[in-house]
């Protein structure tokens, strides 16, 4: 369900080189700008995404299919350009009190606290909609990945082998990374 607060969600933070950034919910106006932030991924990193996110029609449909309740876009934004996307998908049923977030960041964007910045919007806006866990699933060989959400409160609770395949037919071991939001004693 989403709630007004997400979707008035406006966080402005500045970079370690003094880059302002606004970190604001995707909307529908976002289209075009959210398949540019995608254009340039290499086909090295393509390798990684669970969609072909090369293909404008992919990227252009999560726009088209918004739906707050089902997948939170947040999208950091210089000027008039995404340079970051961060997501948390929620999850239904028995997981209902859980979502997975995704993040990719413009290359020119890495390596300069925006990443960190965005993730905890995102725990901050899954604590306001009352989730229990957040998780993460990252490739096991990415530990400059790893270690950052570690560095978040982030623990891996499990590594699968062989459990990721590339579009090659490569297979590569798979971290399955928890945060909990809350303590034990507050769950009931």
């Amino acid at each position: 369900m989403s709630t007004k607060p997400d979707l008035i969600y406006r966080q402005v933070v500045t970079l370690k080189d003094g880059t302002r950034v606004l970190l604001r919910p995707l909307t529908k106006e976002d289209r075009q700008s959210l398949i540019n932030l995608f254009v340039p991924v290499t086909s090295e990193e393509k390798r990684f995404f669970r969609t072909n996110v090369g293909d404008p029609g992919v990227v252009g449909k999560w726009v088209d299919d918004l739906d707050y309740s089902k997948v939170l876009p947040i999208i950091a934004v210089v000027g008039d350009r995404i340079v970051g996307d961060a997501t948390l998908h929620f999850m239904q049923g028995p997981k209902r009190h859980m979502a997975e977030v995704r993040i990719f960041l413009a290359k020119d964007f890495r390596e300069c606290g925006l990443g960190s910045r965005m993730l905890q919007a995102l725990i901050d806006l899954a604590k306001r909609r009352d989730l229990l866990f957040l998780t993460v699933e990252v490739v096991a060989d990415q530990t400059h990945i790893i270690r950052a959400f570690q560095n978040a409160g982030f623990m891996v609770k499990v590594t699968f082998e062989d459990y990721f395949m590339l579009p090659d037919g490569e297979l590569k071991d798979l971290s399955h990374l928890i945060i909990r939001l809350r303590r034990e004693e507050d769950t009931f």
